[in-house]
């Protein structure tokens, strides 16, 4: 099954919560209104909202109740994006010009700040209270997240063990409840909210390290930015940690990698990218990611074997493969 078949089949549903998504950020201030529009039309996969209609079909499928769980859910998502490119003075993403370059890094904050405050408004017209607990943990989480990262740019000495639990709060939760939510929204038992909950848990760890992964191999085109963006900001992720332990390559990626950060990245990252790229890293970077997809389809065992569980092993494998 490829993922465009899947998104064809729900594409009724998706551009509601595309209609959604326009009108929740809509604001009568003309700025806002441009910045969060922009954003929004440099587009997306749309995963999060993907994973919430599906999951939610394992309980009482109401697409009016569950769009309320599915739109907050990549605002907040947006609203990260946003903030990221301020920290990592990103001019593009998705080959399209970001808000802080277009414009300049204080309308990004405020534009982010809005995105996340209209997320929590819509999200309030959900009246359970459990809901509302678990967005803000996973918010609250996601801050210390992204607080983590800025705290270990160019920190070699850092285990794999930090650089996990890193992006567990930064990725992986939002995936997480964006299944967990959608059974939740549809009146699952708990059982099966929590087999969810694990399934996206390790959908977003492998999406994760893959997406570190293509940050070293893939191309501009492929990533519609520069790759090496990572280490130009610092963010050790888990191919070059991996590189780090073998003793051939970590004087001369130590080397690189103190070069990168006398110039605050402002330098040519090729023969970093190239040092990298010879070595067996990414592989097993690639296999650790793997591992994560094969326990995400193991989490669905049990659950009834609907063309939504069908969908989310398929999307599961698209991401642990996916070069783009």
């Amino acid at each position: 099954m490829k993922l465009m078949d899947i998104y064809a089949r729900m594409k009724r549903e998706i551009a509601q919560i595309e209609r959604e998504l326009e009108d929740s950020i809509y604001s009568e201030q003309p700025l806002l209104k441009e910045t969060s529009l922009h954003l929004l039309k440099a587009g997306g996969k749309r995963i999060r909202p993907v994973f919430v209609l599906l999951a939610s079909q394992f309980g009482t499928y109401d697409l009016d109740r569950v769009k309320k769980i599915a739109v907050p859910l990549e605002l907040i998502h947006m609203a990260s994006l946003v903030h990221d490119d301020v920290i990592d003075d990103a001019n593009t993403r998705r080959g399209q010009l970001t808000v802080r370059s277009k414009w300049d890094n204080r309308i990004a904050m405020y534009t982010g700040d809005y995105i996340f405050a209209k997320a929590l408004t819509v999200v309030t017209q959900l009246p359970n209270p459990r809901i509302h607990q678990i967005l803000s943990k996973a918010i609250v989480e996601m801050s210390i997240g992204e607080m983590e990262q800025i705290r270990y740019f160019f920190q070699t000495e850092q285990s794999v063990r930090t650089y996990l639990l890193r992006i567990r709060r930064k990725t992986a939760l939002l995936i997480a409840i964006s299944c967990q939510l959608g059974a939740i929204a549809s009146e699952t038992s708990y059982e099966v909210s929590l087999q969810l909950y694990k399934f996206g848990y390790n959908v977003g760890m492998a999406f994760q390290i893959r997406d570190d992964i293509l940050d070293l191999t893939g191309t501009e085109k492929q990533l519609g930015k520069p790759p090496g963006s990572d280490i130009k900001q610092g963010n050790i992720t888990l191919p070059i940690l991996l590189a780090l332990q073998q003793p051939d390559l970590k004087e001369r990626l130590l080397s690189e990698i103190k070069r990168i950060q006398e110039v605050d990245g402002q330098t040519n990252v090729d023969p970093f990218l190239n040092l990298i790229r010879g070595s067996s890293c990414v592989q097993q970077a690639d296999d650790i990611s793997s591992k994560y997809i094969e326990k995400a389809i193991q989490a669905l065992d049990g659950l009834p074997n609907i063309r939504a569980k069908k969908d989310l092993i398929s999307i599961a494998r698209f991401i642990g493969s996916r070069s783009y």
